[in-house]
């Protein structure tokens, strides 16, 4: 049986399934909502109760008593248990592009160096899939366990989907995909969900701070403003360990050689001897800060290990970045 939730002062209301938390079911009805790591320990999707009951598969870590108390939820895992009624700001609609559950078929799977893995899925005829570029989906397990990755590629490419899925060790779902998976194989997905696509209605400059796999959907961001011929300044800052791990190193420098307003910076915390390395080191935010001591006129958007999206947030802010403008999906492990 689903219930209804109730966001104020927006007054939007949507339905949320037995299993869904209340961010799930945001997502799904395409709404902006505030979140971070999605595993209740960054605080950033809390929300005053007014009205209801929720309840929790674990007590969230980024709740604190005295905000418990004060009743505040998290709403990345909150799960309700009658109508809700919320206090949370959130932005404008995603597009009016609801989630929705749908059948996928594996096309091309191919190695994108040592430990990323390239899929490629096709979707039925019958579908065309919008979504925003930087957003991801969740495949859904057949254990009904989700878990997420970004779109790679850009909404104008809508019957096949492109997704770059680190191998984690330990990591039983990516475990199986590194070993198991095989062209054909059908698989089943959920979205498009998630708030972090380039806001439209701005002319600022914009940077892109990526850390190893998040990449993928500042590569979507990119593809998606060349196609639709926007000509906002975007600087990428692609942050990895050693040369191999920018494994699509050559297609970031065709776009900053094709299109005079992008520039591209790769930064590596850790090059190998054998890279010959002249470029940039150290941490790619600590990059960002250097050549951007004023941030106050950008818009940043950053994806990719938690630790790296929550220390660019602490340094950007610092560097007179307004809150608003900083957009982040942490690449956060799932817990089941």
């Amino acid at each position: 049986m689903t219930v209804q939730i109730t966001l104020k002062p927006a007054n939007q209301s949507f339905p949320s399934r037995p299993e869904d938390t209340v961010l799930a079911a945001g997502l799904r009805a395409g709404l902006a909502m505030p979140y971070g790591c999605r595993n209740g320990l960054c605080g950033m999707c809390k929300a005053k109760l007014l009205s209801g009951d929720v309840t929790y598969l674990r007590e969230p870590a980024g709740l604190t008593s005295g905000e418990s108390c004060a009743g505040y939820i998290l709403c990345c895992q909150a799960l309700p248990r009658n109508d809700l009624r919320l206090e949370l700001e959130i932005g404008p609609l995603s597009q009016n592009i609801p989630a929705r559950r749908m059948p996928a078929r594996v096309e091309k799977i191919q190695r994108l160096n040592h430990d990323v893995l390239q899929v490629i899925l096709k979707l039925p005829e019958s579908i065309r899939f919008a979504f925003l570029a930087g957003q991801y989906v969740d495949f859904i397990l057949p254990d009904g366990r989700h878990r997420s990755f970004s779109l790679a590629n850009a909404p104008q490419q809508d019957n096949l989907i492109e997704f770059h899925i680190r191998h984690i060790d330990g990591g039983r779902f990516t475990g199986e995909l590194f070993d198991h998976l095989k062209q054909y194989d059908l698989l089943r997905i959920e979205g498009p969900l998630g708030n972090f696509y380039l806001r439209d209605n701005s002319a600022r400059p914009v940077i892109l701070l990526a850390g190893g796999t998040g990449f993928a959907p500042t590569k979507s961001i990119i593809e998606d403003t060349i196609a639709r011929g926007i000509p906002r300044l975007i600087y990428l800052y692609w942050g990895a360990r050693s040369r191999e791990d920018l494994y699509q190193h050559d297609r970031a420098l065709d776009w900053a050689k094709r299109h005079g307003n992008i520039r591209y910076i790769p930064v590596l915390s850790d090059p190998k001897p054998h890279d010959n390395w002249s470029g940039r080191t150290g941490y790619v935010h600590e990059a960002v800060a250097n050549d951007f001591p004023d941030l106050s006129g950008y818009e940043v958007y950053g994806s990719g290990p938690p630790a790296m999206v929550y220390a660019g947030q602490t340094v950007f802010l610092k560097q007179g970045l307004p809150r608003e403008n900083y957009f982040s999906d942490a690449f956060e492990f799932a817990n089941d």
